[in-house]
């Protein structure tokens, strides 16, 4: 009985829609930030397969069909600009300017930081789209030669400290602009940021999500180009 649970893609695909689940749950109820569903679900099943002794390689077998998913989710994107398209033509310059500062700022941050601490360039792929949402950011380390696990967790805590440390950091540098505030969240911190960005104001939070796939744009384009 166990030996077929273990053979099925079920498990895996199981065991990551019932911990997501759970993470919804946590959050609704705890409200908190740091609540994360992805980042829950991903303790929650870690902790499973060590305690259980599951391989990861049974897991995998259904946790491949998530990944198939991307790439649509990515396309999807577009469509959040697309629904914002009258704020984008308004603010166009400013957007362009903006997302593409903070995403050459970010790429170029941690290329220079990498090769200071000489990482190799696995590690260096893995880092270089830590502020893009995570389906852009997992095809940009694939595609890179990086490993995706470490650009996940690089995502969800990037995502993290913007959510918690965004209106601080606004009030700290004397950011009273709305626009500023979203591109700047969108920019660095993806749809955790946006989550937060959306709580100071209804203009934040539409240009915190225009910047996730302006970004995300900028930041395949640049990582096209950046030799690592």
């Amino acid at each position: 009985m166990m030996q077929a649970i273990l053979d099925s893609p079920l498990l895996g695909l199981g065991l990551s829609a019932a911990t997501f689940a759970l993470g919804r749950w946590i959050q609704k109820k705890t409200g908190w930030t740091i609540a994360n569903p992805l980042l829950i679900s991903a303790v929650l099943s870690i902790a499973l397969l060590l305690v259980l002794e599951i391989p990861y390689e049974a897991y995998a077998q259904g946790g491949e069909f998530i990944n198939l998913m991307l790439s649509p989710v990515t396309a999807i994107l577009a469509l959040g600009i697309y629904n914002q398209r009258a704020v984008l033509k308004r603010y166009f310059v400013p957007v362009l300017v903006g997302c593409l500062v903070g995403s050459a700022s970010s790429v170029l941050s941690v290329l220079g930081l990498c090769r200071l601490f000489g990482l190799d360039q696995t590690i260096t792929a893995a880092l270089i789209p830590k502020s893009c949402t995570t389906a852009i950011a997992l095809g940009i380390a694939e595609a890179k030669g990086g490993i995706v696990a470490i650009t996940a967790a690089c995502v969800i805590f990037t995502g993290l400290v913007g959510a918690l440390g965004a209106p601080l950091f606004a009030k700290v540098f004397r950011i009273t602009d709305p626009v500023a505030q979203g591109l700047a969240v969108g920019a660095c911190s993806h749809a955790l940021g946006t989550s937060k960005a959306r709580e100071m104001g209804e203009l934040q939070g539409a240009m915190s999500s225009i910047a996730i796939g302006v970004c995300g744009l900028l930041t395949v384009l640049l990582s096209l180009v950046l030799p690592l």
